[in-house]
């Protein structure tokens, strides 16, 4: 059946529009206007709203053995839980795969990417992604503390031999792209080593974290990946270590492409008597004359959450903090990781300026094509609070109005303040869609052309912009409208999101010797199969560059 959606202002700056004007929609797909529009069978009154291509969320912790061990660790949290507390933040996400899936449709989000899946749990990713409805999934495979890597690296094979390691990796856990977390620092971590940065050596291996890098992202490049290597530097948090690990990193890419994630964590100086500061403008900075390099916020906001990383070494530094005073911290092979609950306090000094800093980099990232919108969720906040993070970078006058709020000595270590910038609509619509579709390969989305898979969300234009893009007007998903007024009224499944990597059949050979002797096991128990997940169609192939 055709679709139209008649009247709309649309939104598209992956192809220059920015008008009012009618889309159509036929067999999942954006189709070109018919001569007879009004053959279409059914008509959906756009007048007055704004239509957008569905949000890509490109950093956003939905699934794994760390979501699931925050939700043992903090039960109270849990909708099965009767003691839930009504006003805390997480619990109006709920923590069920299934209301995941309805909280990112209401907002008018349709593809979101767990961009930290463990290789040999990447199964059980997969099967609770499955249980997501509405939105497609994507995975990041996460390498760079795995031994067999840091072997090869140490025993210096050539770059061709790590790029099949790569790519069979890639394809065996059906993911989108390359994930590296702290390169070499869970592997330092194992011998008691609690400070790592970019240059220092793993023990045991001989190899730094900047060799790491350096391998993971030429392999990635060469391998035909879209998504360049996604980059957790070291000595995340750590004021001065932290923007320092930033810089290095970025000085690394050499002039290719390097996505760095959840930067607002590394924009940390030692001025004051706190011995805290922003470095939101030299990073901003950085970022903007290195045009190969882009990086995503990981925004904090104000209220209850838990952070959930495969940093082990930060989060073992972390865990004093917690808020609620508990925490599980796992050591186990390659990337081990944590979860610490936090409770960032509009009235704490730091919890301010991390606020601040977020913003400034927001702010003051001059192209919004190389800027992504996240809080590394829940790390920062949970996904529910981007309708307020969307009002604050479109209304000056609401930042200044929640900066009034903050403790007085914050205004003075950050140039957030200063900043008149307002995000306009389509530069919304450039962080949210065309340039996460373009950073992930995926042409079929982030855009409303012809062609286009025919996910779109409209917005009911508003003052408040909290409220606007809190409920969506309408939500289309593969065609079919799941949202109405806000509601979900339709909760079909997406797929995963992967790509067909190749690599030389002798890696296969070489892993089934690797794998046998490490785990027992031959290579094929690492390898997901789609079967296993029980959805007709599962997933959905990008082609590799």
């Amino acid at each position: 059946m055709l679709t139209r959606l008649k009247g709309g202002h649309v939104v598209d700056p992956a192809n220059g529009v920015d008008e009012v004007r009618d889309l159509f929609i036929e067999d999942g797909k954006i189709v070109a206007a018919p001569t007879d529009a009004g053959s279409a069978g059914e008509v959906v009154d756009c007048g007055g709203l704004i239509v957008m291509a569905g949000a890509i969320d490109i950093h956003s912790h939905i699934a794994g053995g760390h979501v699931n061990t925050a939700r043992l660790l903090l039960p109270e949290w849990h909708r099965a839980f009767s003691a839930r507390p009504g006003d805390t933040a997480l619990s109006k996400v709920g923590w069920t795969t299934e209301e995941t899936g309805l909280r990112y449709a209401e907002m008018g989000f349709t593809t979101v990417v767990e961009p930290a899946m463990g290789p040999q749990s990447a199964l059980h990713a997969h099967l609770e992604l499955a249980d997501i409805p509405i939105i497609d999934k994507a995975t990041l495979v996460v390498l760079g503390n795995d031994d067999l890597l840091l072997s090869m690296i140490r025993d210096g094979e050539s770059a061709d031999a790590i790029a099949d390691y790569v790519a069979w990796t890639v394809d065996a856990s059906k993911a989108l792209g390359v994930k590296c977390i702290n390169a070499g620092g869970s592997a330092a971590f194992k011998e008691n080593v609690r400070s790592y940065a970019f240059d220092a050596e793993v023990p045991d291996y001989g190899v730094s974290s900047r060799q790491i890098v350096k391998a993971l992202q030429r392999a990635v490049k060469d391998t035909g990946i879209p998504h360049p290597l996604h980059v957790h530097c070291n000595n995340l948090g750590m004021p001065g270590k932290s923007a320092e690990a930033a810089e290095a990193t970025i000085m690394a890419s050499e002039g290719l492409p390097l996505h760095l994630a959840h930067i607002q964590f590394y924009g940390y100086g030692t001025e004051g008597k706190r011995g805290f500061s922003s470095k939101g403008q030299e990073l901003a900075a950085l970022v903007n004359r290195n045009p190969d390099v882009t990086v995503d916020i990981g925004q904090v906001m104000f209220g209850q959450t838990v952070t959930i990383s495969s940093d082990e070494m930060r989060q073992f530094a972390g865990r004093a903090q917690a808020s609620p005073g508990k925490s599980i911290i796992l050591d186990q092979e390659a990337n081990g990781g944590g979860v610490v609950p936090m409770n960032y306090q509009e009235k704490s000094f730091h919890n301010a300026l991390q606020w601040a800093i977020g913003l400034e980099l927001f702010l003051l990232i001059e192209d919004p094509s190389r800027v992504f919108f996240t809080t590394d969720h829940p790390n920062g906040a949970p996904f529910t609070t981007y309708p307020d993070i969307f009002a604050l970078l479109m209304d000056r006058d609401m930042r200044q109005t929640w900066i009034e709020a903050l403790p007085k000595g914050v205004a003075k270590w950050t140039s957030l303040p200063q900043i008149e910038r307002e995000y306009t609509l389509n530069e919304i619509a450039t962080m949210t869609r065309a340039a996460p579709a373009r950073l992930l390969g995926t042409k079929d989305r982030g855009h409303l052309g012809v062609g286009a898979t025919a996910d779109i969300s409209v917005y009911r234009p508003n003052e408040d912009k909290a409220k606007m893009f809190a409920a969506a007007a309408y939500l289309f998903k593969d065609g079919t409208k799941v949202v109405e007024n806000g509601a979900v009224i339709a909760r079909p499944y997406g797929r995963a999101l992967t790509l067909k990597t190749q690599s030389d059949a002798a890696m296969g050979s070489r892993l089934d010797r690797y794998f046998d002797d490490a785990y027992g096991l031959d290579s094929r128990w690492f390898k997901v199969d789609g079967g296993a997940l029980r959805r007709d169609m599962p997933f959905r192939e990008v082609p590799c560059l």
